[in-house]
């Protein structure tokens, strides 16, 4: 099963690192129909073939993806669109 994984560095008091992780949360949902919910400062989201996490901490911002078969193929599309939303976002970027 294919991974990806993605860190991306942020300045955010820990109250805005979670407004900007529920942003990234919102665009994968609505672009990949996943569900998501928080466990503490882990953002859990999931959909048939696709598992993952987005854990925060003072510093970075870490998105592991779990792909099954289906989705292996796409790891680097997914890879890129998750990487490009975490930058934008995290970095205050509008």
């Amino acid at each position: 099963m294919p991974n990806v994984h993605i860190v991306q560095e942020h300045t955010l008091t820990p109250k805005k690192a979670r407004e900007a992780a529920e942003k990234v949360a919102v665009k994968l949902a609505e672009e990949f129909e996943m569900e998501y919910a928080w466990d503490g400062d882990v953002l859990n989201f999931e959909r048939s073939g696709v598992s993952g996490t987005l854990t925060l901490t003072r510093h970075k911002a870490e998105m592991l993806i779990k792909l099954g078969f289906l989705f292996g193929a796409f790891a680097p599309v997914i890879e890129a669109k998750a990487s490009e939303k975490m930058k934008k976002i995290f970095s205050g970027a509008k």
